[in-house]
């Protein structure tokens, strides 16, 4: 059974010439996963495959009839990096891989059920689900190694500080100085200087709503699509703090956001100050990425929350209920 390559993820692949390349090569890449480990596309007639921004996944039944999921991706760092961490969780707190195959940036992982995540749960037991998540995979380093090949996070903000003051004057200032300096000084804090190695675990840094999925034989919840960094556990709130605005009261927002920050800080047992502040330096520099394409509306949203965060709503900006959703 051939497989259609839905149009949303072609849309976003086809400006670049690799994203062109990778468009033509990617129906022989799945053939080719198919047929190696001896799988059938398990896709209703008429329905076409899940998909996310970077990449396709395919639900498959195995040779013995069990159910799986067939994941093809762009072959860009995050996605590279994609299988090495979710063999070092091993299956506690994620879903399983069953096989990986890097040249074809394929990967052969346990199914889950997509229609089941934690946008769907009420807010107080999505961040409680959440928090005991995000414990299970706060994970040490060891001995194996694979290790070396996770970025620090601590890298991450040293290359901000060189960056993002960069970016935000070429923009024509975007935003007020202060909300750059505030980003700025977290970085400067935690870089390579400051880094406390000691706390450092492995961090699923794209954990929202909808990256986590409950099983299909039950009610346990695991999360899918890792972009790994090594360093604060904090650094994986922000995710949830950008997602499900309109969850927070119409009446002083704000407020809730701030609330909504220090439930998932205290659900997950982390440092709600230090959650706070990686949360402001990821939504600055959310907002100036916005910026550099034009998307206005999720700049505004970014922006919001990295203020409200930082203490000072930004003036001018629309009401945290028209803000844009992005899940």
């Amino acid at each position: 059974m051939s497989v259609v390559i839905p149009e949303p993820l072609q849309l976003r692949h086809r400006g670049s010439h690799e994203g062109r390349l990778w468009l033509r090569n990617l129906p022989g890449f799945i053939r080719q996963a198919l047929e190696q480990w001896e799988l059938r596309v398990d896709v209703p007639l008429g329905a076409l495959p899940w998909h996310g921004h970077t990449g396709v996944v395919i639900p498959v039944l195995t040779h013995a009839g069990g159910t799986a999921a067939l994941k093809v991706a762009f072959p860009y760092e995050e996605a590279l990096l994609e299988p090495v961490a979710l063999k070092l969780w091993d299956g506690h707190g994620t879903v399983r891989v069953l096989a990986s195959d890097e040249a074809l940036g394929a990967i052969l992982m346990e199914r889950l059920d997509v229609n089941r995540s934690l946008l769907e749960l009420p807010m107080d037991e999505a961040v409680a689900t959440w928090g005991g998540l995000v414990k299970a995979l706060s994970i040490r380093p060891d001995a194996r190694p694979q290790w070396p090949q996770i970025p620090a996070i601590a890298a991450t903000a040293e290359r901000y500080c060189d960056e993002l003051p960069q970016r935000w004057a070429d923009l024509s200032e975007p935003f007020p100085r202060w909300l750059l300096e505030a980003a700025l000084e977290v970085c400067q804090i935690r870089g390579v200087v400051g880094r406390r190695s000691s706390n450092d675990v492995l961090v699923h840094t794209d954990l929202h709503y909808l990256n986590v999925l409950a099983r299909l034989d039950g009610n346990e919840y695991l999360a899918i699509d890792p972009q790994a960094q090594l360093g604060d556990a904090e650094f994986a709130v922000a995710p949830c703090l950008w997602n499900r605005l309109r969850d927070l009261p119409a009446r002083n927002p704000e407020a809730g956001l701030r609330r909504r920050a220090s439930q998932l800080a205290n659900a997950a047992g982390l440092d709600e100050e230090l959650a706070v502040q990686w949360s402001v330096v990821r939504e600055v520099e959310n907002a100036l990425c916005y910026v550099e394409e034009s998307a206005h509306d999720d700049a505004q949203r970014s922006l919001w929350v990295a203020s409200t965060l930082a203490g000072r709503t930004l003036p001018g900006l629309p009401e945290a209920q028209q803000l844009k959703v992005l899940y």
